[in-house]
């Protein structure tokens, strides 16, 4: 029996029951989010050429803010790819997670590699500090108050559509241009010095910053080469400005709604946060993962990522098998933090790891001593 009060032969049997992939169920999915996904595009371009200007970009906005929803669930999809959960065969989550990824700016086989160690290291704190490079009440007390002044802004709600730019259109890019050119300079250098070398002999004397592997980079590369292509026939066939302010508002939109839900759903006031020493993967499943209380409407298009503590219980469960899991073992899940839309903005103020504790916290609960250093102030529940 682990901290969590969840039994090795518990979860067994859960994984046992509800990781059964279904190709079908998968297609579907598939094409009730990508046709209408295509159709809310189309008539965000046609509403754009409306003669009441005020009509125009009214209904232009409504259909940028559809496709948020519908840029969330594609990206939620291919989180799924990546975990291969959503079809039954291998071949068809790569082939769907890398179109997947296109369509949200990400290249998939690489996140989902950086994805995996997060799933693998999720509670402990020594190891993983979450997207938001959470600190510890001793790090923070390291920062001059002008740090800490920008450590606070930089994590606040209104900063995640600026997030959601840099995460899922300028990052992918820039570290793929930047890395390329590096690795060009490279070759060239070395062709210069040594002109009998092979050019694959001499990169692979290249020491990349920005991926792991060849594998990486070819991934990197063919999702950045499709989408560029993608972003030169959109501009040419309605016109860049058109395209782009479309695709860069509901992208980035998208991405803040991303961030935000994975965000709570670890950083929450009393999320059991670990060391190195004391870290039970299971127990950081129930009391360091919390399940969102939403709409029905919004975990459709989450695509039940909610059940975030049943996702982390056992990451090869299908999202379409998440919410039943979660009633079926309803009651193992008690004691697993719930949080409605309303305590979203609560939650992400709670951007501390209180070492001592094994907690995460918030500035309004710590207090600052003579010292000028932060302590706990408030006992945990």
């Amino acid at each position: 029996m682990t901290d969590s009060g969840l039994s090795a032969d518990q979860k067994k049997e859960i994984t046992a029951r509800f990781a059964r992939k279904n190709n079908a169920i998968a297609c579907r999915q598939i094409a009730t989010t990508l046709i209408p996904f295509a159709l809310v595009w189309y008539l965000a371009i046609e509403s754009a050429s409306l003669e009441n200007a005020l009509a125009a970009w009214g209904l232009t906005a409504v259909c940028i803010a559809v496709l948020c929803l519908f840029l969330l669930r594609i990206f939620v999809l291919m989180h799924d790819c990546g975990h291969n959960s959503l079809f039954a065969k291998t071949s068809y989550n790569r082939a769907a997670g890398f179109f997947l990824g296109v369509l949200c700016g990400m290249p998939q086989y690489v996140w989902s590699k950086n994805h995996a160690f997060h799933h693998a290291t999720n509670g402990n704190w020594d190891r993983y500090r979450g997207p938001l490079a959470t600190l510890s009440i001793e790090e923070f007390n390291e920062l001059t108050p002008a740090q800490q002044i920008r450590y606070r802004v930089l994590r606040h709600i209104t900063m995640a559509p600026i997030g959601g730019f840099l995460y899922l259109i300028f990052n992918p890019r820039f570290t793929w241009i930047k890395g390329s050119l590096a690795l060009l300079a490279f070759v060239a250098r070395h062709k210069w010095h040594a002109p009998s070398r092979s050019l694959r002999s001499i990169a692979n004397d290249f020491q990349p910053r920005y991926w792991q592997t060849w594998k990486d980079y070819q991934h990197m590369t063919a999702n950045n080469l499709v989408l560029l292509t993608i972003w030169v026939l959109m501009s040419l066939a309605i016109g860049p400005a058109l395209f782009f302010t479309i695709y860069l508002i509901s992208l980035s939109f998208a991405g803040a709604g991303g961030i935000i839900l994975f965000t709570v759903q670890h950083n929450f006031e009393d999320s059991w946060a670990a060391d190195e020493e004391h870290w039970d993967y299971n127990r950081a499943a129930i009391e360091g993962t919390s399940f969102l209380v939403l709409p029905a409407w919004l975990n459709w298009f989450s695509a039940d990522i909610a059940y975030h503590h049943v996702h982390h219980l056992s990451a090869s469960i299908p999202n379409y098998r998440l919410a039943e899991c979660h009633r079926t073992y309803a009651h193992l899940f008690e004691d697993v933090t719930r949080i409605s839309l309303r305590d979203v903005p609560k939650a992400l103020r709670n951007n501390l790891w209180d070492r001592h504790h094994q907690r995460i916290t918030s500035v309004e609960r710590v207090t600052q001593g003579v010292d000028g250093n932060m302590t706990v102030s408030e006992p945990y529940t």
